[in-house]
């Protein structure tokens, strides 16, 4: 990847972690609002709501805005924003958003979770919405099948199962780009996310929840 592509990576990725980071130092009826507004963004492109321009655009790199409509940058900022704030829902104590928490290992949790004991993973119906979602290719056909899978996370039981918001606004603006020197293509975010949908081995999670608990 070029270094100018790995910079506008990184500048996604970090300008989706400065607003969650934003969010959660607000006193929390602030966030509440702040989380509500972004929830009514659902549905709607960047910009049509002016009640959300304040939260999305106030510090966003000059580098991001469409001339033309909303850009990838700006698509992939709004979709991982508004989405964090319907699976941070009626949950005010944990941030929903952790790093490491690949869209492709957070979709092997629920799956785990959902099949009847003794069942394969492999089973699960989630997998068939999963493929739906990685099949998508024009962005709100995408928007569509995340907005479904990021409610079955948020409803998860016990906890809700978090994801890495940054890295999932970097992987959003990844599948809007064909430029063939970007390894963010659409077929590479593709391939990671079954690469990490089958490398969460169980062994793996049986880990992991043991440190939790």
């Amino acid at each position: 990847m070029s270094e100018k592509n790995e910079s506008r990576t990184q500048a996604i990725r970090g300008y989706v972690d400065g607003k969650i980071q934003w969010l959660w130092g607000l006193p929390e009826n602030q966030r509440r609002a702040e989380l509500a507004k972004l929830r009514r963004g659902i549905g709607h492109a960047p910009g049509e709501l002016p009640d959300l321009w304040g939260g999305l655009l106030q510090g966003m790199p000059a580098s991001f805005y469409g001339t033309n409509g909303p850009s990838h940058e700006e698509w992939a900022v709004y979709l991982a924003l508004t989405l964090y704030a319907l699976h941070q829902q009626s949950n005010d104590t944990v941030c929903v958003s952790q790093l490491g928490c690949t869209l492709g290992r957070a979709v092997r949790r629920l799956a785990e979770q959902t099949v009847a004991s003794g069942q394969d993973w492999t089973e699960s119906s989630i997998l068939r919405r999963f493929n739906a979602l990685a099949t998508a290719e024009e962005i709100t056909e995408i928007s569509h099948h995340l907005r479904g899978m990021i409610q079955l996370l948020r409803a998860a039981k016990p906890d809700s199962i978090p994801l890495d918001y940054p890295r999932l606004a970097v992987d959003l603006y990844g599948l809007q780009c064909d430029a063939p020197q970007l390894a963010q293509l659409p077929a590479n975010i593709r391939l990671r996310w079954g690469q990490d949908l089958y490398r969460y081995e169980k062994n793996e999670s049986s880990e992991t929840q043991e440190k939790e608990n």
